[in-house]
């Protein structure tokens, strides 16, 4: 929720409360008198002119929501800056003008909360209630504040009672007004036996933690809920201890003299590279923790370990809020409870939908049932007919039959001539099965030879690859020779000039020039080796085209097709014509 929106649904109920007959106007002179108070209370420039001139006009009557929403947007909610205007003035004026005329406490003073109190509980419900006009809040977030007003005073809520009380208020727009809350609360029912203090402290707790963002506080020792002390804090010049009340909020850590928060003596602004650490004790101090900044540390000293670790914990999760860009963790978990109240809306919406679509199912299903019905005995007046008309034919199956009988007589006949002629087409067809078979056989022996002549090449392949890889090496020794020669050569020079002193180191180069000559000749030995290889390689090769050529040859003589009769002739050729194309190019291939 912005700025904009939480100052809104507070302008919302004193304009609501200025419209005193509930026409959804109000005149221009109170509209005036609520501007120039918002002007104040928000810090804003007054500017008398625009005012005077926005309700300048022929027209005197009053002016409704939607005439005063563009003054408002433009000359004051535009201009409101965040921070620069006390929020609880704000809202605290407009809860006199709207508390003026609908709040309505016990007149024998037996209400529940007090004036103030019914103020902060007014500043909670719009906070959590829904974003729409006019403002109400769901009974989710009823039993949600509800119960943390109890946790605060120890107390547990009875969610049976909360029920029934729900129940019987009437729940306009889905949800409970703010003056039906109140009302609600005033009754006692919910808060029977607990005293009015503990009452306005928990709601005076609830208040700093949702409202003003209170992350976590010391508490009190005069408290009743919780018993613990201040923290102790030391200070940056003299190193000395001090007393502070301490308040956190997402965003900075304020500590004052006391618990009124009258007098701030400093704060410390946190941001995503801050962190908390825990200390260990010194200084006759102990439970000991600190908080470090970019620019100091802060060091700090609980009462006890339970204490010291509930403010890490607060601290680290403020934190975490800032290196996450949330402002606000109450606003945050009032959005989830959103979100997850309109999933399970639409959950119910969708089993609602389930449900209706099976009742039209189950409709459907009666629906069909009584067509069955209809169609039962449509089908036994069909068999009636049915009956006669089985009858009927009957009587022409039987005539039909009769001229079947002629009919099959004479197919007896010709099955018999058909039988012949078949006798004499299997004849055929084994011949041509036959042929099939042979032809099949020497495409399996082509297929063979056309592999070895490709392993052939294959092997020729790495011969070839062998005897570069040899050439290569023969290569490289040559010019190591040449190296050593060279060397031999600049020794030679230098021996003739000190032969007495270099005498043993040309013996040594010698043997190197042998060993290099041996492995030479051992290079061309490898050569010679492989020339041959390339030798076989290729004979296998010319073996290998020899057998295809051979093949083709047979292949080409078993290609003249066999005639055994005159009819079947045509028949024969024009079924293994095909197999010449493709014979012819797999010769060509092996070529």
């Amino acid at each position: 929720m912005d700025l904009r929106a939480e100052l809104l649904k507070s302008i919302w109920y004193a304009f609501t409360a200025l419209d005193v007959e509930k026409s959804g106007k109000v005149s221009k002179s109170q509209l005036k008198v609520l501007s120039h108070n918002l002007y104040t209370v928000l810090r804003i420039p007054h500017d008398p002119v625009a005012l005077e001139e926005h309700f300048r006009d022929d027209d005197d009557g009053p002016v409704s929501s939607q005439g005063y929403m563009p003054y408002l947007n433009k000359y004051i909610l535009d201009k409101v800056e965040e921070g620069a205007f006390v929020k609880e003035n704000f809202d605290e004026l407009c809860w006199t003008l709207t508390a003026k005329k609908n709040y309505k406490p016990d007149r024998n003073g037996n209400s529940v909360v007090s004036h103030q109190d019914a103020f902060k509980l007014w500043c909670l419900f719009n906070f959590l209630s829904e974003d729409k006009y006019p403002l109400v809040m769901v009974p989710d977030e009823v039993e949600y504040l509800l119960k943390k007003i109890c946790t605060a005073m120890n107390v547990e809520l009875n969610p049976c009672e909360l029920e029934d009380q729900l129940s019987q208020e009437p729940q306009g727009q889905g949800g409970l007004t703010v003056w039906q809350f109140l009302d609600m609360v005033n009754s006692g029912r919910f808060l029977r036996g607990i005293e009015p203090e503990a009452v306005s402290m928990a709601v005076e707790e609830v208040y700093q933690e949702v409202i003003e963002d209170v992350l976590k506080q010391a508490r009190s020792p005069f408290r009743v809920s919780v018993a613990q002390g201040y923290l102790w804090k030391k200070g940056q010049l003299r190193r000395n201890w001090s007393e502070r009340w301490f308040t956190l909020k997402p965003s900075v850590l304020s500590y004052y003299v006391s618990e009124e928060r009258k007098e701030k003596k400093g704060s410390i602004v946190l941001d995503k590279h801050c962190c908390v650490e825990v200390l260990p004790d010194r200084d006759g101090k102990r439970c000991m923790f600190c908080v470090k900044t970019s620019s100091r540390t802060y060091e700090m000293s609980a009462s006890d370990t339970r204490q010291r670790q509930e403010w890490t914990l607060a601290i680290q999760m403020a934190i975490r809020l800032q290196a996450e860009g949330k402002r606000s963790l109450h606003k945050d978990l009032k959005q989830k409870r959103r979100e997850q109240r309109e999933q399970r809306e639409q959950r119910k919406a969708a089993k609602e939908e389930e449900t209706q679509r099976l009742k039209q199912l189950q409709e459907e299903k009666e629906r069909k049932l009584q067509e069955l019905e209809l169609l039962k005995e449509a089908q036994r007046q069909a068999e009636v007919l049915l009956q006669e008309e089985e009858q009927r034919r009957r009587r022409q199956h039987e005539e039909m039959q009769r001229t079947l009988e002629i009919q099959l007589r004479e197919a007896e006949q010709a099955r018999a001539s058909m039988q012949a002629e078949m006798v004499l087409k299997e004849a055929e067809a084994e011949r041509q099965r036959k042929r099939i078979l042979e032809l099949e056989e020497m495409q399996q022996r082509l297929q063979e030879a056309l592999q070895q002549e490709v392993k052939a090449r294959q092997d020729e392949e790495a011969v070839r690859y062998a005897q570069a890889r040899l050439l290569a090496e023969e290569e490289e020794k040559l010019k190591q020779l040449m190296k050593l020669k060279e060397e031999q050569e600049e020794y030679i020079i230098r021996t003739q000039r000190e032969k007495q002193v270099l005498k043993q180191e040309m013996e040594n180069k010698n043997k190197c020039l042998e060993e290099a000559q041996k492995q030479l000749e051992e290079v061309r030995v490898n050569r010679q080796r492989v020339d041959q290889d390339v030798m076989a390689a290729q004979q296998k090769l010319r073996q290998a085209s020899t057998n295809v050529k051979h093949w083709n040859v047979q292949m080409n003589r078993l290609m003249h097709p066999i005639g055994p009769g005159e009819k079947r002739t045509n028949v024969t050729a024009g079924g293994f014509a095909g197999y010449q194309p493709l014979l012819s190019r797999r010769g060509s291939s092996l070529k």
